[in-house]
């Protein structure tokens, strides 16, 4: 038996429960995990919450994307990694869990000069970063705004798009200025006059929507000239109505642009090139809080929970 966690119902964080699941031995092709450290994602609790649906059929809801822990079983013809090794599972579902059973495509060498906790919230949000970066062709000599940079995406983003030689403008809340400084940003206040603030600095080359709101749209269309620079992972409505490019969102193009950036993040990682910044760490039986902390005002970086 191992403990997972689980929203028997739709609702708020309330209805997120630890309950026991038996652990099947691992099948032809899967590995178990013993997890070491679990990340936080928003997508975590709009599964639960009805922003997509209450399909009773769905519950109870199993949850969890990303994970790090060490390979404990094999099953047949599994060659790529051994007991003992140290991985990060991503992509992967239900992994509120202390153990799993995963394809063993899921697993990735788990860099040693990295902890758990930036393991366990390396690879979705960075996916996620690389999949827009690369849509909008960001590369060495361009100029990019990122709205939202101090989130998880959008921290990962600014560290990937300085590492390829691009200058980066981020957006941030006042408490959060210094912070995306230090990764590499210049730094802008968003709202009221923000479009007035980034022109201060310079021309635009591309732009990176992370937050999702009007503002950041509105002035991403005002100071990029080429709308296939724009990228949103968020404001998908707008991104159809004013005609420029979102990912994510269950495209079958960025998932797989997702899976091929694994071997780009972890080697980043592991050279120290690429920092996970832990906002919070919270015991699994304690996912319910996390998830409530997580929607609303909270520290930069990412949350852990710790089976």
């Amino acid at each position: 038996m191992t403990k997972t966690v689980v929203a028997q119902k739709y609702g708020n964080p309330d209805v997120l429960k630890l309950i026991d699941v038996e652990v099947p031995p691992p099948a032809r092709g899967e590995v178990r995990v013993d997890v070491k450290a679990i990340g936080v994602n928003p997508f975590d609790y709009k599964l639960y919450s009805g922003a997509w649906g209450t399909d009773p059929s769905k519950l109870p809801i199993h949850l969890g994307g990303e994970a790090a822990g060490v390979v404990s079983a094999i099953g047949p013809d599994v060659t790529t990694v051994a007991v003992g090794d140290e991985v990060i599972v991503s992509p992967g579902s239900g992994l509120y869990s202390e153990q799993v059973v995963v394809p063993s495509s899921s697993v990735t060498p788990k860099p040693s000069s990295i902890s758990w906790e930036q393991a366990a919230g390396l690879l979705l949000v960075g996916g996620t970063a690389v999949d827009a970066l690369d849509t909008i062709r960001v590369s060495e000599g361009d100029t990019v705004l990122i709205h939202g940079a101090s989130g998880g995406v959008g921290s990962l983003a600014v560290q990937l798009a300085v590492a390829r030689g691009a200058t980066v403008i981020g957006t941030a809340g006042a408490s959060n200025q210094e912070y995306v400084r230090s990764l590499g940003a210049t730094p802008v206040l968003y709202g009221d006059g923000l479009e007035a603030r980034v022109r201060e600095l310079g021309s635009v080359d591309a732009a990176f929507d992370t937050a999702g709101t009007d503002e950041a749209v509105d002035v991403s269309l005002a100071l990029v000239a080429d709308k296939r620079r724009i990228v949103t992972i968020v404001a998908f409505g707008r991104a159809e109505s004013d005609g420029f490019n979102a990912v994510g969102g269950g495209n079958p193009q960025s998932a797989e642009a997702r899976l091929k950036a694994r071997g780009e993040l972890v080697e980043l990682a592991g050279a120290g090139r690429l920092t996970v910044k832990i906002a919070k760490t919270f015991p699994l039986a304690d996912a319910a809080q996390a998830h409530a902390e997580l929607q609303s005002s909270h520290p930069a970086g990412k949350f852990i929970l710790i089976p």
